[in-house]
């Protein structure tokens, strides 16, 4: 079975850095690309940051771009968040996820690990 697991979160300052890993198992994870998601309560999930299975190319939501970084290691089927800057905003359940298709939209993702929780306080 296809399981992604995630490690790194926690409650940290303003200002703080964080590295979230989700490291995939039952799958050739260097063939997917691979996501970052996050939702705050009452909120809607949203698209945090993703990477490409080829070549490892980038995008990011314009909220986190220039703080966070996306980045893979396909020997250790594992996709990392590194979180810099942290703000109060940033507080949500963080979910990484991986499949076929490069997209920003939730519902095109097979995988999904099961969330970490980064509490960002003041």
């Amino acid at each position: 079975q296809v399981q992604l697991v995630e490690s790194g979160g926690g409650l940290v300052q303003t200002g703080d850095s964080l590295r979230l890993s989700c490291a995939m198992s039952g799958r050739a994870f260097g063939s997917y690309h691979a996501a970052w998601f996050r939702q705050a309560p009452g909120k809607e999930r949203e698209f945090v940051a993703i990477i490409s299975s080829r070549y490892a190319s980038a995008s990011y939501a314009d909220s986190v771009k220039g703080r966070f970084t996306i980045s893979r290691d396909d020997a250790k089927s594992t996709v990392y968040l590194q979180m810099n800057s942290l703000k109060y905003e940033d507080t949500a359940v963080y979910y990484c996820a991986a499949g076929p298709s490069y997209s920003s939209q939730s519902y095109t993702w097979d995988y999904w690990g099961q969330g970490t929780q980064v509490t960002v306080s003041a």
